[in-house]
């Protein structure tokens, strides 16, 4: 017996979310038709409403609904420091581990030249221009320690490399906060010890 057509194509739109496969957004969408058609409608109105609202930050690339996001207004952030991010999510955390007081800058992705993410899809003309603003005196480069990651940080210092007047930094590795060195990867064990600093 074949589905209608409208379910398969709520199945269908359901699986372009990460980590849901076939399976998966066919549970999800029967529990919305079956048992949540408040949740289903509050869904299909939040998604339209974000759609049509949100936007990127035109300063830090973040998302927003307004034209400047309200972290890029605030006059109680370091103007002088911009921390660049591959994710929201990442700002997110360095928001919440309370570390940093700088502005920001969000990428929204990745160097993956095998995935066809060269520098104009990370935004990184913007970058440069807000690196350059006469304001910015640092640069904090906290891209993941992942390849891609490792090379967008390397591309971004090569970019900002001739502009004397900034300073470049990289976010450090090393041991996890109460973590026992018996448990640490060999990797993560060499990098901190790479990255040892006199006390």
């Amino acid at each position: 017996m074949k589905a209608p057509t409208s379910l398969d194509d709520l199945i269908d739109a359901l699986r372009c979310l990460p980590g849901v496969g076939p399976r998966s957004a066919q549970r999800m969408a029967y529990h919305l038709l079956q048992r949540d058609h408040a949740g289903a409608q509050r869904l299909a109105n939040s998604l339209d409403y974000a759609l049509g609202h949100i936007r990127h930050c035109e300063k830090c690339n973040n998302f927003t609904e307004d034209i400047i996001c309200e972290l890029c207004r605030s006059q109680r952030r370091d103007a002088a420091s911009l921390c660049v991010v591959e994710m929201p999510a990442d700002l997110l955390m360095m928001e919440q581990a309370h570390c940093y007081k700088g502005m920001y800058f969000v990428l929204m992705g990745r160097l993956s030249p095998l995935d066809g993410i060269g520098p104009r899809e990370i935004h990184l003309d913007r970058l440069v221009k807000r690196a350059q603003d006469g304001v910015v005196r640092e640069v904090v480069l906290a891209t993941n320690f992942t390849v891609e990651g490792e090379a967008t940080a390397h591309y971004i210092s090569e970019l900002l490399s001739n502009d004397k007047s900034l300073k470049i930094t990289r976010i450090a590795r090393g041991l996890p906060v109460g973590g026992e060195l018996e448990h640490v990867d060999s990797g993560t064990l060499a990098q901190a010890v790479f990255e040892r600093r006199e006390i």
